[in-house]
């Protein structure tokens, strides 16, 4: 099986392409910067491009299996106008580049998936979010949606399209564990802000394994809940995380504080979802890390 990884030298596309290239199928990331990877990623192929358009690269799409779309520029950082821009135009680029490498193609991919997050569906409490639930209103919703239909036009092309609406990604890593950690480490982490909003996460395994399994099945199309059915509060989650750090978790970080830091960003970490996996488990797909004590005990045990 041949699979293209857009951004994927990010956490992400680097443990997916670590798993399929083990299991000896042809991996090739695209990167911008290819030669700074061509010593860290083994196993795998390297190609340029730009980011925009499907120019250097995209006669590597026919006949291949997959395309993995998960490029985009970080969203975890202080939203300036200029960092909205670079992340809303960078995901709507990358799309525009896979549709035009789909449509360049003679043998066409079996599937695209393509990358999403439980930000989606805005902040909604404690609602049980799933797949059939409309998006939210807020700016980073709003790129979601945006982000998802830049490659439906391969839909239309006669190819099967995933999209994956991970929650938060659990790797020590990287990511947002080890800053997450990073206070517990100090003794002095704790919940953010009330500790009542929801927290939408998933193991790195099973993000790699869930991938791997809708490329596979035929049966997958569209939306898919890329996150652990143990949703938790985010006072459950310092919790577990303290207990896996052996460290306790009592100092409370206050809202404005997260505010001053983030600026609107912190609207994410304040207010959060609860987004569960139903599309998943009704394919049969199976979690190894299905709640968040044995992730994290696997994660700070393994240094996974």
């Amino acid at each position: 099986m041949r699979v293209i990884i857009t951004g994927g030298t990010g956490l992400i596309g680097r443990a997916l392409a670590a798993s399929l290239a083990s299991d000896g199928h042809e991996v090739i990331i695209l990167s911008r910067t290819p030669e700074r990877f061509s010593r860290v990623l083994k196993g795998v192929r390297l190609a340029g491009w730009d980011g925009r358009t499907s120019e250097g690269w995209g006669s590597l799409a026919d006949g291949s299996d997959a395309i993995v779309n998960l490029a985009g520029e970080t969203i975890g950082a202080r939203w300036t106008a200029e960092r909205k821009r670079r992340i809303t135009e960078s995901r709507i680029d990358a799309g525009q580049a896979v549709v035009q490498a789909v449509e360049q193609s003679s043998v066409k991919p079996r599937v695209v998936v393509q990358a999403s997050g439980a930000g989606y569906y805005g902040p909604r409490g404690g609602t049980k979010l799933t797949e059939d639930d409309p998006p939210g209103s807020d700016w980073a919703a709003q790129v979601a949606v945006r982000w998802e239909a830049a490659t439906l036009p391969v839909e239309a092309l006669g190819v099967r399209r995933v999209v994956i609406r991970s929650g938060v990604v659990l790797s020590t890593r990287g990511g947002a564990l080890p800053r997450m950690a990073l206070p517990f480490r100090s003794f002095v982490g704790g919940p953010l802000a009330n500790g009542r909003q929801w927290f939408s996460w998933i193991h790195i395994a099973d993000e790699v394994a869930a991938i791997r399994f809708l490329i596979e099945s035929e049966a997958a199309r569209g939306p898919f809940n890329l996150t652990a059915p143990g949703a938790v509060n985010n006072a459950q989650f310092s919790q577990a995380l303290g207990r896996a750090m052996r460290r306790p978790a009592l100092v409370r970080t206050p809202a404005f504080a997260l505010r001053l830091v983030f600026g609107e960003m912190a609207s994410t970490i304040l207010e959060g979802q609860r987004a569960v996996p139903s599309k998943l488990a009704s394919l049969g797909f199976k979690f190894s890390f299905p709640d968040v004590e044995s992730a994290l005990a696997h994660l700070f045990s393994n240094n996974e």
